[in-house]
C-alpha cells in the first residue's frame, strides 16, 4: 500500500472515531440521567442554557419561523453541532491524543456547567451525565486514537499507512454495541419514571364540577367552512413553553406550597386535595404573547378547576385594593419556570383557576398535568404557569420572574384582536359569493364589533355568531360578493369598551403584537 493510499483510510477513520466517541458520551449520559433526572442530560441541558440566553427578538424569530417544532430545531441544531465537533476532535485525536481527550471533557464540562445552573436544578448530582460521558467519551477517544497512530508490528510505518486496523475495528465494534446497550437501558429508565406519572393520569378521575360551564348558547358556533372551531380539541391547542423534554409528573407524589407576603397560613396541598375541593368549569380562551397578528397561538377550551382566589384567601391573602401587603403572585412550575401574576387580576372576581382538566379530561402531559393556572384576560407568560408546584405572594418590586428578566413587561393584559381564517392567505376563490369569516377576541371585555374591508373600500359589518362569555373568543362571517382580480380582505375589531384595535403594527415584544390582519387573495 501507497502513503497515499494509506493516507486517506486512517482520516476516514480518525473522523469516525471522534463520532464514535460523541455517540459514546452521549449514551452514558442518557443512562446516568436516567438515574438521576432526564432533564439533566447534555443536549436538554445545553438547550436549556441556549433558551435561557438567547434574546428576546431571536426567540420570537424562532416562534414565528418554526411555530411549536423550535424546541426539535434547536435539539437537531445542537446535535449537528456536536456531531463536528465530534469529528473534528476525532481527525485531531491521531497525532494530539491528550488534546482531543481533554477537549472532550471540557465538552463535559459545559454540559456541567449547563445542566447545574438551570432554574430547575436542585443538585449538583445534575453534572453527573455530562461528566460522566464526557470520561468516558475521552477514554475512547484516546484508545481509538493510539489504534490509528502506532503502526503493528510486521507492518509498513505509520507514514506509509501502517496502523492497527484489527486493533482499531475491534475496539470500535466493542465500544458501539455497549453505547447502544447503555442507551437503550438509559431509555428503559427513563420511561420507567414516566410511566408512573402516565399511570397516575390514566388512573385520575375528575369529580362533577359543583359550578358546571353553562351551555353553549345557540348559535356561538358559526356553521362556516373552515373557521376555527369554538373549542379546540386538546391535540390542536397551542404549546409554547421553554420545556424541550415536556415534565411529566407523577400526581401521587405532585405537592403545591403557597406562601409568602401577606400568607397567614401557608398552605402545602395534594392532587387528591384540589379534586376534594369546589370544582368550577368554565370556557376560558387563552392567547400567548408571542402570537403575530393573524397567529395560531390562540384557543378556547372548557377548563375544569379550583378557584384560585378561594385559595389565597383560604391561606390568608387579601389583595392590594384591600390593604395586602402583595402586589404580585410568582408561580414556579418543576423545570424551573417562573411567572408573574398581578394578584388584585387574580382575586377581582374573574375565573382564575388552578386548572385539573382541560375538554373533560385530566390536563395533557403538555398542557401542564397534574396542575396548571388558567387567568382569564392576560397573556400567558404572566399567567398561565403549567406543571406548578410552588406559588410565592411578593412584590412587582422585589422580584422579577423569567420573561421580565428578559425585556417582556411586567403585566400584560390581551388585546384586542381579530383574525380572518377563511379564505386563506393567497387563496383562489371562484368568483361570485364568498364567505369571509374567522374570530376576534378580547378576554374579560368581550367583542362588540367585527368589520371587514375589501382593498380600499368602506367598512362593513359582519355578522357575529352569539357570545359565549367576556373571556372567550367570537366567530364572525361576512358574505363577500367577490369579483374577478387580487384583493385584499382586512378585519378589525371593536371590544365591549367601545375601543376598536389599533392599525398600528407593533411586534410581540414587550407585551403583545397589535395591528390588523389582512390576507391577499385571488379570484378566479
Amino acid at each position: 500500500m501507497t502513503a497515499s493510499e494509506g493516507v486517506w483510510p486512517r482520516r476516514l477513520f480518525a473522523g469516525l472515531s471522534g463520532l464514535l466517541a460523541g455517540y459514546t458520551a452521549l449514551a452514558v449520559a442518557e443512562l446516568v440521567a436516567a438515574a438521576v433526572r432526564p432533564e439533566a442530560g447534555p443536549v436538554t441541558a445545553v438547550g436549556g442554557a441556549a433558551i435561557d440566553r438567547t434574546p428576546a427578538p431571536v426567540k420570537d424569530w424562532a416562534i414565528r419561523t418554526f411555530g411549536e417544532s423550535d424546541k426539535l430545531v434547536l435539539q437537531l441544531g445542537i446535535l449537528a453541532v456536536l456531531t463536528a465537533l465530534a469529528a473534528a476532535l476525532g481527525l485531531l485525536a491521531p497525532r494530539h491524543r491528550r488534546v482531543g481527550a481533554a477537549a472532550v471533557l471540557a465538552l463535559g464540562v459545559v454540559g456541567a456547567l449547563a445542566a447545574t445552573g438551570r432554574p430547575d436544578s436542585g443538585s449538583l448530582l445534575d453534572a453527573a451525565p455530562s461528566l460522566a460521558g464526557a470520561l468516558v467519551g475521552a477514554a475512547l477517544l484516546f484508545v481509538l486514537a493510539g489504534r490509528l497512530s502506532a503502526p503493528v508490528a510486521g507492518e509498513e510505518p505509520e507514514g506509509a499507512g501502517g496502523w492497527d486496523r484489527r486493533g482499531f475495528l475491534i475496539a470500535a465494534g466493542a465500544a458501539a454495541a455497549a453505547s447502544t446497550g447503555a442507551g437503550a437501558l438509559g431509555r428503559v429508565l427513563g420511561g420507567s419514571r414516566a410511566r408512573d406519572a402516565v399511570s397516575s393520569r390514566a388512573a385520575a378521575v375528575l369529580p362533577r364540577p359543583d359550578s358546571p360551564a353553562p351551555a353553549l348558547p345557540r348559535g356561538a358556533q358559526l356553521r362556516v367552512f373552515g373557521i376555527s372551531p369554538f373549542t379546540t380539541p386538546n391535540k390542536d391547542f397551542y404549546r409554547v413553553d421553554t420545556a424541550l423534554v415536556v415534565p411529566k409528573v407523577d400526581a401521587t407524589r405532585w405537592r403545591l406550597r403557597l406562601h409568602g407576603r401577606g400568607v397567614s397560613r401557608p398552605l402545602t396541598v395534594t392532587y387528591d386535595d384540589l379534586l376534594g375541593r369546589e370544582l368550577i368549569e368554565r370556557y376560558i380562551t387563552l392567547t400567548c404573547v408571542s402570537n403575530e397578528v393573524g397567529g395560531p397561538y390562540v384557543g378556547t377550551a372548557r377548563w375544569i378547576g379550583v378557584p384560585l382566589a378561594e385559595l389565597l384567601a383560604e391561606a390568608g391573602v387579601r389583595p392590594p385594593s384591600r390593604g395586602g401587603p402583595a402586589d404580585q403572585l410568582v408561580a414556579r412550575s418543576v423545570d424551573g419556570m417562573t411567572l408573574g401574576t398581578p394578584v388584585e387580576d387574580v382575586m377581582d372576581g374573574r375565573d382564575a383557576l388552578l386548572a385539573v382538566g382541560m375538554n373533560g379530561e385530566p390536563l395533557p402531559f403538555e398542557h401542564g398535568f397534574p396542575v396548571r393556572m388558567v387567568v382569564p384576560g392576560l397573556y400567558g407568560y404572566v399567567s398561565a404557569c403549567k406543571w406548578i408546584e410552588d406559588i410565592e405572594l411578593t412584590t412587582f418590586d422585589a422580584y422579577d420572574p423569567y420573561w421580565v428578566k428578559r425585556d417582556w413587561a411586567r403585566q400584560a393584559p390581551v388585546k384586542t384582536q381579530a383574525r380572518i381564517d377563511t379564505p386563506k392567505p393567497f387563496a383562489r376563490p371562484k368568483a361570485g359569493l364568498v364567505v369571509v369569516a374567522g374570530v376576534a377576541w378580547a378576554q374579560r371585555r368581550g367583542i362588540d364589533r367585527v368589520e371587514v374591508r375589501v382593498d380600499d373600500g368602506p367598512w362593513r359589518p359582519a355578522d357575529l355568531a352569539r357570545q359565549a362569555t367576556v373571556d372567550t373568543w367570537r366567530q364572525w362571517s361576512l358574505p363577500w360578493l367577490a369579483t374577478p382580480g387580487s384583493h385584499t380582505l382586512t378585519v378589525r375589531a371593536t371590544d365591549g369598551t367601545g375601543r376598536t384595535q389599533t392599525e398600528k403594527r407593533t411586534r410581540t415584544i414587550p407585551d403583545g403584537a397589535s395591528g390588523r390582519h389582512a390576507v391577499v387573495v385571488t379570484v378566479d
